[in-house]
């Protein structure tokens, strides 16, 4: 594995402040001296391998940003082989090189999952060209990405007071509550139903479960525990009312 020195940074790499890593996998040694003095031009770090084996071992090892891989390759595995092992686990960009100029071989190259194909003999303006688009077009994705905002997870709040259905977390100013499985299931509930009287027997019948074998004094105690850990002043409760001789409804 040969490398050449880094010089300065140049385009979108010195907007970004990193330095981006290139193999290159050519067995003519002009080319590779071309293509590496070039590439190092741009403030690229590049590696050098001459065959297949070693190539595919380095690429592997050294995670590159992007290859240069010509086709023709010794050592045992072509440039089409190559990339074919590569794409199953890596998706960095990949320009081929050949001597060759058939039609399906372009296409062939393509389909196994190159990016970007050059015909020797092609300028090195051009080269360089494409590898600042390949890069670019991964910085785009890159970023697309991250400036994604995750899928918001389904919640209920009223006023100060939020829960998490995902995470089956309750919390007021963003402090997480302690509560018991019962008592996150019946505040759930109540939450859903907000402004709707709800009986003793409906609630056990929806949280406890038809087969439950306790009677309805279950949830006035669950009641007193939730108004403990969520109303300001339990002793005057303001979001779980009892309407007498029903149940309990929620305000906000």
């Amino acid at each position: 594995m040969r490398q050449v020195p880094i010089h300065n940074l140049s385009g979108d790499d010195k907007i970004l402040g990193m330095t981006k890593k290139i193999l290159i996998v050519e067995d003519e040694p002009a080319l590779q001296e071309t293509l590496s003095y070039n590439l190092k031009r741009e403030g690229y770090q590049v590696t050098v391998e001459g065959d297949g084996i070693k190539g595919l071992a380095t690429a592997r090892e050294m995670q590159p940003d992007l290859i240069v891989l010509d086709i023709m390759l010794p050592g045992g595995l072509d440039g089409l082989e190559i990339t074919r092992i590569l794409r199953q686990k890596m998706n960095v960009p990949i320009i081929m090189l050949t001597a060759r100029d058939a039609e399906i071989d372009r296409v062939l190259g393509l389909e196994i999952g190159a990016d970007d194909y050059l015909t020797k003999p092609f300028s090195m303006r051009e080269l360089l060209a494409r590898v600042k688009a390949q890069l670019r077009r991964v910085r785009l994705i890159r970023d697309e990405v991250m400036t994604q905002e995750p899928p918001s997870e389904p919640q209920l709040a009223f006023g100060n007071l939020r829960i998490n259905i995902v995470r089956h977390e309750a919390s007021i100013n963003g402090v997480v509550l302690h509560l018991k499985p019962k008592e996150y299931e019946l505040l759930q509930y109540l939450m859903e139903h907000q402004g709707q009287v709800v009986s003793r027997e409906h609630i056990l019948e929806q949280v406890w479960g038809w087969d439950f074998s306790g009677g309805s004094r279950t949830v006035d105690v669950h009641v007193r525990w939730l108004r403990e850990k969520i109303e300001p002043d339990p002793t005057s409760p303001s979001r779980i009312i009892t309407v007498r001789g029903v149940g309990y409804r929620f305000e906000d």
